[in-house]
């Protein structure tokens, strides 16, 4: 079964465990946690042998990875004394993505692809594989950089009601291709009022599972 599996294949149970990992955290286990976080160690393992066996990188180079960057991200914890009078200068954060890109660039060259990776869009670094709730979260805080966003939480309001009243339209026509993009935009604004309001969508809305599944035990 090993041997047949690929990234694609096996990235599904990267995800699963990463979630089961959360849900020891929630439950407060800390057997559950161990075990589980060995068990996501294990995928990073798996992933990176794979990619070992195509000439790609192995695990010591992803160990490597990240321990760079760490140090290239808190100057102000890893460096010398300048170093970390440095990293706690205002735009030094700037400055270390600037590197990073221009890193990636240099690296994107030496493999023989387009250096400015003109295929990508602005939104287009936020995962697909991210749940949908926190996908539309983090696509609209990306929008909010550049500018495009609603001033304050109230027309939100507004607009969500009207997202309703195309849902209600929707159901009228039975046909299930608007009802489900209607139903998608309101779930949309919902979101994006969650985030005027400070708040996480899908940890409120984990919130209120939990809250059913202990009011439903007792029904």
């Amino acid at each position: 079964w090993d041997i047949e599996q690929n990234f694609s294949t096996i990235a599904p149970y990267t995800i699963e465990e990463a979630y089961e990992v959360a849900d020891a955290i929630a439950r407060g286990d800390f057997d559950d946690l161990r075990e589980e976080l060995g068990d996501l160690l294990l995928q990073v393992v798996y992933h990176a042998q794979m990619a070992q066996e195509i000439g790609e990188f192995a695990f010591g180079d992803v160990v490597e990875a990240i321990t760079t960057k760490m140090i290239r991200r808190h100057p102000h914890v890893f460096g010398d004394e300048k170093a970390r009078s440095a990293g706690m200068a205002k735009g030094m954060w700037e400055k270390i993505k600037a590197v990073e890109k221009a890193d990636k660039r240099n690296a994107r060259i030496a493999r023989g692809l387009d250096p400015e990776d003109h295929g990508k869009g602005y939104l287009d670094s936020v995962p697909v594989a991210l749940p949908a709730l926190t996908r539309a979260l983090k696509l609209q805080e990306k929008a909010a950089r550049v500018g495009f966003d609603w001033s304050e939480a109230a027309p939100i309001l507004d607009k969500i009601e009207e997202e309703i009243g195309e849902l209600r339209e929707a159901l009228v026509t039975g046909d299930a291709a608007p009802i489900k993009d209607e139903f998608g935009d309101m779930l949309f604004a919902v979101v994006n009022l969650g985030r005027h309001l400070r708040l996480d969508a899908e940890a409120a809305l984990s919130g209120t599972n939990e809250k059913f599944r202990s009011r439903f035990h007792y029904v």
